[in-house]
């Protein structure tokens, strides 16, 4: 999979088609966030997010990772343009994420924005397994994403753009999924809690907060973990 073909031609076509809708649903909890020691961001494409990630966090170190060398161009281009005084200390890897060896409890953050709607199931558990074990205790993921009504006409609008959407990108990007797979289930099997949830455009689109469990192992302290004794605070929310 690489979106070298669309590189060039991502930020109107995505104007063209959705307005600035992507890129509020990329930036809804951006605000909400502690002061970031070092953030991943997953398939961050052309930089659109990230140039506002560094505006708000100008401490930050950041790795971005992506399968395409043009999208990560564009990435460092943005970046530059942002005058980020942490631009020394920036990573950019251009790597398959199922097939990258993370370091262990290094990131405070992880950001995938539509991005794990390119997997199958069983790459997404691959992908929550890794990024799990590179991740501190209590590290945010935020999850910027397309989903699927449960029903009605929303459901059936969802599933025209999304089959529309998927036979686009299969052909130009060679992409693995062939369809959309929610990764809810997937990514509570690897430790993570949904803290918040927004979603727009008549349920098409939506922003989640996740967060890592405190890691128990044999040599863990016996102090309480801050979340632990917390129940899920999902709190789901409908912006038309």
């Amino acid at each position: 999979m690489s979106f070298d073909r669309l590189a060039p031609h991502y930020r109107w076509m995505e104007w063209l088609l959705a307005g600035n809708k992507l890129q509020r649903c990329r930036t809804t909890f951006l605000d909400t966030l502690p002061p970031v020691r070092h953030a991943l961001l997953l398939g961050e494409g052309n930089g659109r997010f990230l140039r506002e990630f560094l505006r708000r966090q100008p401490t930050a170190r950041v790795t971005c990772l992506d399968a395409s060398p043009r999208m990560l161009t564009e990435a460092q281009g943005r970046a530059r343009c942002a005058s980020a005084p942490q631009i020394a200390q920036m990573k950019f890897l251009c790597c398959d994420v199922t097939e990258w060896k993370p370091p262990q409890a290094e990131f405070d953050l992880v950001v995938s924005n539509f991005f794990l709607d390119c997997f199958r199931p069983e790459q997404i558990g691959l992908i929550a397994e890794r990024i799990s074990a590179a991740l501190t205790d209590n590290a945010r993921w935020l999850i910027a994403d397309f989903c699927e009504p449960r029903r009605g006409w929303r459901k059936w609008r969802a599933r025209i753009i999304l089959q529309t959407m998927y036979g686009f990108f299969r052909w130009t990007t060679a992409l693995p999924a062939r369809r959309l797979t929610a990764p809810d289930a997937i990514l509570a099997r690897h430790g993570f809690e949904l803290r918040t949830r927004q979603t727009f455009e008549w349920g098409l689109l939506h922003s989640d907060l996740w967060v890592q469990r405190c890691k128990v192992g044999p040599a863990a302290p016996s102090a309480p973990c801050p979340f632990a004794a917390q129940p899920t605070a999902s709190l789901v929310a409908q912006v038309s």
